[in-house]
């Protein structure tokens, strides 16, 4: 991204950041995350969100669905397939108000949701990044 952007970045853009993010990670992950789907939408759906008592919208920049790696079957058909859903006004908001970059935001939240794919609970997350910092 130019220095002097003047426009909110694109779907896209959310995108290209998030797969390099994935492109940096180590192969031994990267290897376990093909066929998981990338999305990126402006904000997480009404029933996502009542689903996850969420009021304000703002407050959801990412989300894993489907069955994590070692939950997973070749008994179960009919799945939709595991997804990294990004929600672009949530980290754009996020970008502005904290001033992290938005390549070492979109970073932070595909490695959370990656964590997700791998069966790591939020609470695993928060304690593995507080032991490493």
């Amino acid at each position: 991204m130019s220095e002097r952007q003047t426009f909110a970045p694109d779907a896209a853009e959310i995108e290209r950041l998030a797969e390099a993010a994935i492109a940096r990670m180590p192969e031994a992950f990267r290897r376990h995350l093909e066929g998981v789907v990338l999305r990126v939408d402006d904000f997480a759906e009404d029933e996502v969100l009542a689903e996850l008592g969420i009021e304000d919208p703002f407050d959801l920049s990412g989300l894993y669905s489907g069955r994590p790696v070692g939950e997973r079957s070749s008994l179960l058909s009919g799945e939709l397939p595991a997804m990294i859903h990004l929600y672009r006004r949530p980290l754009l908001d996020e970008w502005a108000e904290t001033g992290v970059s938005l390549e070492a935001l979109v970073g932070h939240v595909i490695v959370h949701e990656v964590g997700h794919h791998f069966g790591f609970s939020d609470a695993d997350m928060h304690a593995i990044e507080d032991s490493a910092g």
